[in-house]
């Protein structure tokens, strides 16, 4: 079911839009709701209804009366109205478009602010609509009632509450305008019941006025990479021996992979990315350094170390990739591309920028530097050599089932070409590390808020939105417990999501860092006082597939079946529970202190080679 995304009417530049062929007819807010919801092309809503949005509810059933196939739109209903709104950011992160998650009023909305939020972190473009008291009620503390307003403007690109009858259909196509337009993000629209049955006219076009934010939007439109401006890039690139594009989650939300890709190719500089930008250059690639950071690889880190020029683009050099902010890429001039004026010298002072999408910008740069020159050859082959002598590596010889030796396997099952979402902790760094991505959108996990629970419903999201594709949920105990309902959402739609559940009997990740900072006293992290049994769980949600491995030699033979097999499936891995996730750097330090473990060799262990001149560096 997939029906093309359109641009609101209105925004449509240039073009003098007929007619829309329901313009004035008379609805409810309800029905004008549902009906702005198809013409921006939505073809599937997850949420859980309730009092206070059910006029929407029935307006979705009788807009698909008589409707069938592509022409419907589809509704997904979850366990909880989290688990929709993560439904809703999976769908946007795989394809681009808006995800719509559509939720009652008092905790139907308040269970929506940490998907919001996560969105607003990563810059995901979702809309929720919640269903408020009726206006007279509002400020009572009526049944369910919450201040949806306050609650959610601290975390949404924008909220709407929505108490002028006559504006529901404009404000609701607004609000997709905002989601998708700029920097992406969530958008929130509060509409009361009595405004959802209040009748009115449809007008088939039209945008609620928000001059300041048209105007960024316009400034945003104009920008343009000057000739001055191209030409002190390049005389910073052209002062440089050891250049280094340093990609965050812009590029992906930006749509601006290709032009990445090309950018890299073309000038011979090679590519690390970010959490959020994994995907935006080949993994496979040799240009690819993968990701950076406090579990990123090593080479991609001594890279880092080592660059004299970086080239920011699409990224903000927050905590987990800059760390000790004075000591990162400490040899490098800066250079910054972003969508987002406020992130420019917000943590790392620069000594270029230009404020655009990374799509346009990159593209202006590309032309610009038709007749740049300049070999970095030797650079190029100083970071092939980074990656020969500090390459991932684990436990190979521990009789106990390894997660690295597990994701590895499955990738040369898959080959690169899954969709993967995960949870958070020592599942989501290794599925980063050891997974291969050769296209954008496939690696979807929570970034900025780290939310526990994420996996599951974002690759129901990702699913709904690529029917045809391998989506693969990569979750730990301790994270699919957060949204554990949501595996009967599978069953109930027979969604073929795969489940694979990395079980190490604990919060791992906060047993790594009780490990390493706090003498192994594990507060709240130890889980072997749990009875829970996952396959007998997830066989009583009805999955055809439910199986738990817990030797060596069943691991591949599990993984091929798993993958292969036609509807959900599930598969629990019982894995180590004392492994650590290397290489780390720790909280407030630099790249020069990280930790890489027994496996993996540090730069002091390191000899030089033949092709690595001493004093290169």
């Amino acid at each position: 079911m997939s029906i093309a995304m359109k641009p609101p009417r209105a925004a449509v530049a240039g073009a003098a839009a007929a007619p829309h062929l329901l313009a004035g007819a008379a609805m409810n807010g309800a029905d004008m709701i549902v009906q702005v919801l198809a013409d921006e092309g939505v073809d599937t809503i997850f949420g859980y209804s309730g009092g206070a949005i059910l006029p929407t509810y029935d307006a979705v059933f009788r807009y698909n009366e008589g409707r069938g196939g592509k022409d419907e739109i589809r509704l997904i209903v979850p366990a909880t109205e989290q688990g929709a709104g993560f439904m809703a950011a999976g769908y946007a992160r795989s394809s681009g478009r808006v995800g719509v998650s559509l939720v009652t009023s008092g905790p139907g909305a308040t269970n929506s602010v940490t998907p919001v939020r996560d969105c607003q972190a990563d810059s995901v473009p979702i809309v929720l609509i919640c269903g408020q008291v009726p206006r007279v009620a509002m400020g009572t503390d009526a049944f369910q009632e919450a201040p949806v307003f306050n609650i959610m403007a601290a975390c949404a690109k924008h909220v709407f509450l929505v108490t002028d009858e006559t504006k529901v259909e404009q404000t609701l196509r607004t609000a997709f305008h905002i989601a998708r337009s700029g920097r992406p993000g969530p958008v929130v629209v509060d509409i009361p019941r009595d405004v959802q049955l209040a009748k009115g006219t449809y007008r088939g076009s039209g945008l609620l006025r928000m001059r300041g934010y048209e105007d960024r939007l316009e400034a945003l439109a104009r920008a343009v990479v000057s000739a001055a401006d191209a030409e002190a890039f390049f005389r910073l690139l052209g002062a440089a021996d050891r250049p280094l594009i340093y990609s965050g989650g812009g590029v992906i939300n930006g749509d601006a992979a290709s032009e990445l890709r090309a950018f890299a190719k073309r000038f011979g500089i090679p590519v690390v990315t970010t959490l959020m930008g994994i995907g935006a250059v080949d993994t496979t690639n040799e240009l690819s350094l993968h990701m950076l950071g406090m579990h990123g690889t090593a080479y991609a880190n001594y890279a880092v170390e080592d660059c004299d020029f970086l080239f920011a683009v699409g990224s903000r050099f927050d905590d987990r990739v800059a760390g000790k902010v004075k000591e990162f890429a400490p040899h490098a001039k800066v250079a910054h591309l972003d969508i987002d004026a406020s992130e420019i010298e917000k943590v790392k002072h620069v000594d270029w920028a230009h404020v655009s999408d990374a799509r346009r910008g990159l593209q202006q740069l590309f032309d610009a530097g038709s007749g740049f020159k300049k070999d970095f050859s030797r650079w190029r082959a100083h970071v092939a050599e980074l990656r020969l002598r500090h390459p991932l590596n684990y436990n190979r010889g521990s009789n106990l089932i390894q997660v690295e030796y597990v994701l590895s396997t499955l990738n040369q099952i898959t080959r690169g070409n899954a969709v993967v979402s995960t949870g958070v902790g020592q599942h989501q760094m290794w599925a980063a590390q050891y997974l291969d991505f050769h296209s954008a959108r496939s690696f979807l996990t929570s970034g900025s808020m780290g939310t526990m629970g994420f996996g599951l419903p974002a690759a129901i999201g990702a699913q709904i939105a690529n029917p045809g594709k391998l989506v693969i949920d990569i979750d730990g105990d301790g994270s699919i417990r957060m949204n554990l309902g949501e595996l009967e959402t599978l069953t109930n739609y027979d969604i073929p999501v795969k489940v694979l559940l990395l079980n190490n009997l604990g919060d791992g990740m906060v047993r790594q860092w009780q490990d390493l900072f706090y003498s192994n006293r594990y507060s709240g992290s130890d889980k072997t006082l749990h009875k829970k049994d996952f396959v007998k769980a997830v066989e009583a949600d009805g999955f055809g597939f439910a199986r738990r491995v817990a030797a060596i030699p069943d691991v591949r033979p599990a993984l091929e079946e798993f993958v292969s097999f036609r509807g959900p499936a599930f598969l629990e891995v019982m894995v180590d529970q004392t492994a650590h996730v290397y290489p780390m750097v720790a909280p407030g330090m630099g790249y020069k202190d990280m930790i890489t473990g027994k496996y993996i060799p540090s730069r002091g262990e390191a000899p030089r080679g033949k092709d690595e001149p001493e004093g290169y560096f």
